[in-house]
């Protein structure tokens, strides 16, 4: 259960889903009630794809191109502790690759559900590499269950948090958006450096 309220805690920190928010609304303000749902829910469910198998699968990833899980472990890190400095600064869509000409682009398009709401929005390489990390670790079949039951719960949470983004935005306000914004990127932060100081022990011990 530890395992389960940590990899919880871990992933809604990085993902973020609630700094998603202003943009989420910003993106679908022409979109009937029946369309933000469909769009947050089909967020939720490629999110929930992407994770998953880079759960599973990146490892392997890792072993084909020769890299090891503490270099993974570090560059995670950096990249998770990067996500956090940038909400605390308030450039969240800015890290997030959302930027005039994309945002332009993305109002062409039928469907911003996977691109770039899923991905590198809330699932990102900070995420992908915290779950690629954290199997190497904890890989017996009831550390897999309680890990895919964290993937699935976040996922769940993200549709909750998008489904009710223009209710949160109207109560909330922008300024309450930006400082919850911010205690998680001080979270965010902490689990980064924490993943590069496991690493470079684990290097010390190893000479």
């Amino acid at each position: 259960m530890e395992l389960f309220i940590f990899l919880l805690a871990a992933l809604f920190s990085v993902l973020n889903p609630i700094g998603t928010v202003p943009i989420f609304v910003g993106l679908t303000q022409d979109y009937t009630k029946k369309e933000r749902s469909k769009v947050s829910m089909l967020t939720a469910i490629n999110v929930f794809i992407i994770l998953i198998i880079s759960f599973f699968i990146g490892q392997y990833v890792l072993t084909f191109f020769g890299i090891t899980i503490t270099a993974l472990r570090i560059a995670g890190g950096i990249i998770i502790a990067s996500s956090g400095f940038s909400l605390l600064n308030g450039k969240f869509s800015k890290n997030r690759g959302i930027d005039k000409k994309v945002e332009e682009d993305i109002q062409m398009r039928n469907s911003i559900a996977l691109t770039p709401l899923a991905m590198p929005m809330l699932a990102g390489p900070g995420s992908i590499s915290l779950l690629i990390a954290f199997y190497q670790e904890h890989n017996t079949t009831n550390e897999i269950i309680f890990s895919s039951l964290a993937i699935l719960i976040v996922s769940v949470l993200i549709f909750i948090v998008l489904r009710s983004a223009h209710y949160l935005a109207k109560i909330l306000g922008a300024s309450g958006i930006v400082a919850i914004s911010r205690i998680i990127g001080f979270l965010t932060i902490a689990i980064g450096i924490q993943y590069i100081i496991s690493s470079v022990l684990s290097i010390i011990r190893g000479i």
